[in-house]
């Protein structure tokens, strides 16, 4: 595949999908793409150039506008020993083939007694704040944390994007690999070869020593910006990119409260069944005593999203949301 950056000390977010797919290909033979207009067309969001013109339609297959066709032909070949990557065009359309995702793939290693695996990813675009209405905005990660058997994937840079699609591709489970709409112009410096990042461990991306903020995906340079912010009063927030909701990195987010003793997660997720809420409950069985101040979750609201922008600003968590709510447990 040709070279995907103008510049070689960086890569978007949206080319970091495509390289780390080619990475993949390049390493396993038994590496396959599927999903609708991913081929020639390099996918509705262009996550997928180059991998048509580089690998073929031997093993980049467009299909029908079917979820369900989709995902099911993903499953029979991970049984029969390939290790497909299913786009799924919005996590919206998860709903469209959860039979599949919820009562057959998580569950056929459990079901053979671990004779049979998985292998595939199910890579899909994910989150609002672009004005795409109801039915192409929401963050479904907290659809799939509900379903034992599935890994829950969510990176926030270019260089996680190629890492984790490394980690996720040679997992012999089923992996749910949530790509943010609104990150995928976002640029980074590019890995080096041979990347890999471990499924379920996170990231302090910004030390500090008053606060612990836990984000995950678009939600972290969101809580990186009103850690700035709240540099500005003298408040030292602490920044914790979980990167994945399955396997939970629980101890990263534990020693932090150890540093900081208050913790404020904020998440994309309606508040309503949020995996904000597991991870606090985390914290009060295994952390509450290094905790001095109540927890607070900043997280979407119960409703369904606005088209308008200004409406949409005012579901889904803001800097000016996050910062109130420390300052708030800031001064508890």
């Amino acid at each position: 595949m040709a070279d995907v950056t103008t510049d070689r000390d960086v890569i978007s977010y949206r080319d970091a999908v495509a390289e780390g797919i080619a990475r993949e290909m390049r390493r396993d033979a038994t590496v396959v793409c599927l999903g609708e207009d991913i081929g020639e067309a390099g996918g509705v969001f262009k996550t997928t150039v180059g991998l048509f013109k580089e690998f073929g339609p031997e093993r980049v297959w467009d299909t029908p506008i079917s979820e369900q066709a989709i995902v099911g032909a993903a499953m029979g070949a991970a049984m029969t020993g390939m290790r497909p990557v299913a786009e799924i065009m919005f996590s919206d359309f998860l709903a469209c083939c959860w039979d599949y995702l919820a009562n057959e793939i998580p569950k056929v290693r459990y079901m053979t007694g671990g004779q049979v695996t998985v292998p595939l990813v199910v890579r899909t675009a994910n989150g609002g704040g672009l004005g795409f209405g109801a039915q192409h905005s929401q963050s479904t990660e907290n659809w799939a944390l509900t379903v034992p058997g599935l890994k829950i994937a969510a990176p926030a840079t270019p260089a996680d994007v190629i890492g984790m699609m490394a980690a996720a591709v040679r997992s012999d489970d089923p992996v749910v690999f949530f790509e943010h709409k609104g990150l995928l112009a976002s640029k980074g410096a590019p890995p080096p070869p041979g990347h890999v990042v471990e499924l379920g461990r996170a990231a302090v991306v910004r030390e500090g020593a008053d606060v612990t903020l836990v984000a995950l995906a678009a939600m972290v340079p969101m809580a990186l910006r009103a850690a700035e912010r709240l540099a500005e009063e003298g408040i030292d927030a602490e920044v914790v990119d979980l990167r994945c909701l399955v396997p939970l990195d629980t101890a990263t987010v534990l020693a932090s409260l150890a540093k900081t003793s208050r913790l404020v997660t904020v998440e994309e997720n309606p508040y309503q069944g949020g995996w904000g809420a597991t991870l606090v409950s985390v914290v009060a069985d295994e952390g509450f005593a290094l905790l001095d101040a109540p927890v607070r979750r900043v997280a979407g609201e119960c409703v369904p999203l606005p088209f308008a922008d200004a409406l949409e600003e005012r579901v889904i968590p803001t800097v000016d949301k996050l910062v109130a709510a420390v300052r708030s447990l800031a001064a508890y």
